[in-house]
């Protein structure tokens, strides 16, 4: 039996290949381009192996996924970064991916050092080949270094991708998340290697899968905090993609350039949950906390499963204004939005989105919902958005507004339910009744 030791100030920090790596563009075949796949949204399950001397072995987190790739950007689920530089096969990216922390489920939310890390990443990719270095560190300065080698393969439906990978750590990382400060340890290298996953179920769907494995250098598991020397890793789920082989067609009569929109929004806190706003049971906040919002879109398709469905990647910010129990504070959203046009007159649209929000620090309406259940709040959560709106153009009968919308949405923050790591294993967020202007050119 594993013997239980402290870990108030444990965090394991695995740089393993996230699961979102599995919305890579790839393909093997001669005729296929091996960048294709310029937006996706996933989620899925992830199960990583717990290395230190505890009585769990495994701890399972939920992940919402990401994809989208620009000339100038890129997020790859749990990675993404800024291009700097790039020419032919290569890239200079400022980066960042998340760090996953495989303790027992019951310490993260106090511990919350799972986090997203930031540096410098070199990239080269030529035909199905794929590889990148990066230099990273945490919030606190303690450094490591990956290079890591893809080969993209396709036959049919099938995508699989086997990886391989080098973790250069240095010092101060391997004392702080291995020693946890009270063993003496040096820096080392870990390998890691494994496949990911994908099978095109049918038009946009996919399932996703990937098994990896990590080997812990000698001077790490042999730590007395340390159970094991090797990590296993496995993730899957299930994802929007787009569709093999085929083209979109245009499904809503815009005009011809309204592939962007900016919208802009304001809207007032609310302490009812997600359920009772969409039963029409809303509470008013007591200091009446406010926020607004600037949102730009650009579009991904125009149909989802054949559908007039309209997919945008949309990234926004938010400025929560001050008022007699917090002070202002910014909030930062990145997510894709679906959009369902119909018409009872004049048209109407309905609105989903899912996506990641990071707060400069924590609203009233949030920290106090989070303070009352007893958890250790978190700045980064999942986010949704619900709208309904309506053409102004077709309300006023005016060509000049038929690209102005004019709608309510609901701007919301969640932990998932206690489910995943990446959003502190919290329960609760917060929610905001908004109205906005969309204009799409």
């Amino acid at each position: 039996m594993k013997t239980i030791i402290s870990l108030s100030p444990l965090i394991l920090s695995l740089s393993l290949i996230t699961p979102l790596s599995l919305m890579a563009e790839e393909t093997s075949t001669p005729q296929a381009n091996y960048r294709t796949d310029d937006w996706g949204v996933a989620i899925g399950v992830r199960r990583g192996d717990i290395p230190y001397a505890v009585e769990d072995d495994e701890v399972y987190d939920v992940l919402p996924l990401l994809k989208f790739e620009s000339d100038y950007a890129f997020i790859n689920g749990m990675e993404g970064g800024v291009h700097l530089w790039q020419q032919g096969d290569h890239q200079i990216n400022a980066y960042t991916r998340f760090r996953f922390v495989d303790i027992p489920k019951e310490l993260q939310n106090e511990s919350q050092a799972q986090a997203f890390d930031f540096g410098l990443q070199y990239k080269f990719t030529h035909g199905p080949w794929e590889a990148d270095v990066a230099l990273l560190s945490d919030s606190h300065k303690r450094g490591y270094l990956y290079t890591r080698t893809k080969y993209h393969w396709q036959q049919g439906d099938w995508k699989l991708t086997p990886y391989a990978e080098f973790q250069w750590k240095s010092d101060d990382f391997n004392q702080y998340y291995y020693g946890l400060e009270q063993y003496d340890v040096g820096g080392g290298v870990q390998v890691n290697a494994g496949v990911e996953a994908r099978y095109h179920v049918v038009s946009n769907l996919y399932l996703l899968g990937q098994f990896g494995i990590g080997r812990l250098e000698d001077s790490v598991s042999n730590l007395p905090s340390i159970d094991t020397a090797y990590q296993y890793e496995s993730f899957f789920g299930f994802g929007f993609f787009p569709e093999p082989n085929k083209k979109s067609y245009r499904s809503v009569p815009y005009s011809d350039d309204s592939d962007e929109f900016l919208r802009l929004s304001h809207g007032w806190a609310t302490p009812s949950n997600l359920n009772e706003i969409l039963n029409w049971n809303t509470r008013t906040d007591p200091y009446n906390n406010q926020m607004s919002s600037l949102f730009y879109g650009t579009r991904l398709s125009e149909t989802l499963f054949t559908l007039p469905i309209e997919l945008y990647f949309t990234p926004g910010l938010a400025w929560h204004h001050s008022s007699e129990v917090q002070n202002d504070l910014a909030e930062a959203v990145v997510a894709i939005k679906a959009f369902y046009t119909f018409e009872l007159g004049p048209r109407f649209r309905l609105g989903v989105a899912e996506g990641l929000s990071y707060v400069s620090s924590l609203t009233h309406i949030e920290g106090s919902e989070i303070e009352e259940k007893g958890y250790k709040p978190s700045k980064l959560l999942n986010y949704l958005d619900f709208s309904l709106d309506l053409n102004m153009g077709d309300l006023f009968n005016s060509h000049n507004m038929r690209n102005m919308w004019l709608g309510y949405a609901i701007h919301h923050r969640s932990g998932i339910f206690e489910t995943s790591s990446a959003f502190g294993r919290i329960k609760g967020g917060s929610n905001y009744q908004t109205i906005y202007l969309q204009w799409h050119f």
